[in-house]
């Protein structure tokens, strides 16, 4: 495979493709209900803060990196890292974590297709029935789902960069804000719904623990994709001449505002349509509010709007939560695949179909492992808890190597590659970046404090996951 190397387009084009990767499952329903069970407001607040002060740093140092080099993750630790073999374990790590997370993705993509098309052929009723989840991810049908799901990644990957990534971005992320705005409207009018309003913005400051302040990092550096590789590739795809700290800025912004909008669209509706709710009592599983809690808070709508209204409301918000969840799935692929198309010189369409197939065994492994099949159900135990196949996939590659990736790629960047090497390649196309308090702010925080508390959430979570022992108390 020859010829130069695939870019966006456009700046808004990246953009919308940087936050697509970003706005997820997590940021639409995690987010909201992380707040609510963390003091709201005061949740924002750090969340906010740690977006800013800790995120947009590692975002910087990640875009910075791939577009220097030119290539996938495992390219550029090893063209900056000059082969250094410690170096190109990072960068394996940087490979390997994406499409593991792609792995499980792809199972929770489906599921929400599959509740998608059944709230918009109007089995809302069925969906509200407490057993309906357990018995749908143990059905046949949910392999068709897969194959519907996977055909539009695939249709999408196969465009590349400008035709298919940067052209579905520019589609489906204006949607989804202009469905989130809808119905953030729609709940807002409804009784009672100022009473969730009062609880998301008014901070509760006794709340604020280390556990809720870590818990708040965490929110903040998943949702923004960090560690994962992403923005290393799709710095990769950018101009030189392009500006990467305020490239980086706006991304970081989008995702925050789309949080922020989802919980005024979450914490109403669950105070509207079920006001005994206690929010403390609410599940932290973004899984257990999509498809279980919310379906009922749905059907509860048809008294005032509806049957028909009831279940068009529930579609949209299925939309709008599938819409994030290809556009998350779409960046976490390109990943691998773009490291098989630098790596091995394959094309496009080869290096799709490889990944795709093994992507496709994995997933049904994982979709697999929910009581359908034994041996995979409970496939290990740590921490006194069985674990399924699922469950493992989940650990391991999001809960765990996030952050360790995180922490790597600031030590690559400071003591690998250098400080000087890092902030002259910033300062391209930024030329106004030269000498503000943001270079000197990043300079500091990149090569001491961040990659300190990325490596402290690192150990936390090995302590707590797999031998129930936080460090915290």
């Amino acid at each position: 495979m020859s010829g130069a190397r695939e870019q966006f387009g456009s700046r808004i084009g990246f953009i919308l493709a940087a936050a697509g990767s970003a706005v997820g499952i997590g940021n639409l329903v995690g987010f909201p209900v992380g707040a609510a069970k963390n003091g709201g407001g005061a949740f924002l607040l750090m969340y906010a803060i740690f977006v800013f002060a800790i995120c947009l740093p590692v975002m910087m140092a990640e875009m910075s990196v791939g577009r220097h080099a030119g290539k996938d993750p495992l390219g550029a630790y090893k063209a900056i890292g000059k082969n250094a073999p410690h170096w190109n374990l990072a960068g394996w790590l940087s490979i390997i974590t994406p499409f593991m997370i792609a792995v499980f993705y792809m199972v929770i993509t489906v599921w929400i297709f599959g509740y998608l098309s059944a709230a918009v052929t109007g089995d809302l009723a069925e969906l509200a029935k407490p057993d309906t989840f357990s018995t749908f991810i143990n059905s046949p049908t949910l392999f068709i789902y897969m194959a519907v799901v996977v055909g539009i990644v695939y249709l999408i990957l196969q465009g590349g960069v400008k035709e298919g990534i940067e052209k579905a971005a520019k589609l489906l992320m204006p949607s989804l804000f202009v469905m989130l705005i809808g119905l953030v409207i729609f709940v807002l009018t409804q009784d009672n719904a100022m009473a969730g309003v009062e609880f998301y913005l008014i901070p509760d400051f006794s709340k604020i623990t280390a556990p809720v302040i870590n818990g708040a990092l965490s929110q903040a550096f998943f949702s923004l994709s960090l560690g994962m590789g992403i923005l290393l590739t799709y710095g990769s795809y950018i101009d030189k001449r392009a500006d990467v700290p305020n490239s980086a800025k706006l991304v970081a912004l989008t995702d925050t505002a789309v949080a922020f909008t989802a919980g005024l669209m979450i914490l109403p509706a669950i105070f509207s349509f079920n006001p005994d709710t206690n929010p403390s009592e609410l599940s932290e599983s973004s899984i257990s509010m999509i498809f279980t809690y919310l379906p009922e808070i749905f059907l509860a709508l048809q008294s005032s709007i509806g049957y028909l209204g009831a279940s068009a409301v529930a579609s949209l918000f299925f939309l709008l939560v599938f819409f994030a969840a290809i556009t998350s799935l779409v960046s976490i692929f390109e990943v691998p695949v773009a490291a098989l198309m630098d790596e091995k010189d394959m094309s496009r369409k080869s290096a799709l179909f490889t990944l795709g197939v093994l992507m496709i065994v994995m997933a049904v492994l994982c979709a697999l492992s929910f009581g359908y099949v034994d041996a995979l159900t409970s496939f290990v135990s740590y921490a006194g808890q069985p674990k399924s196949f699922f469950d493992i996939v989940y650990d391991v590659f999001y809960e765990t190597i996030l952050p360790l990736n995180g922490f790597l790629i600031c030590i690559f960047v400071m003591y690998r590659w250098k400080k000087a090497n890092f902030n002259a390649a910033l300062e391209q196309g930024a030329e106004s970046y030269k000498g503000t308090w943001l270079e000197k702010y990043v300079d500091v925080s990149v090569s001491t404090f961040i990659p300190a508390i990325l490596l402290v959430i690192f150990v936390n979570t090995v302590a707590v996951k797999y031998f129930g022992v936080s460090l915290f108390g």
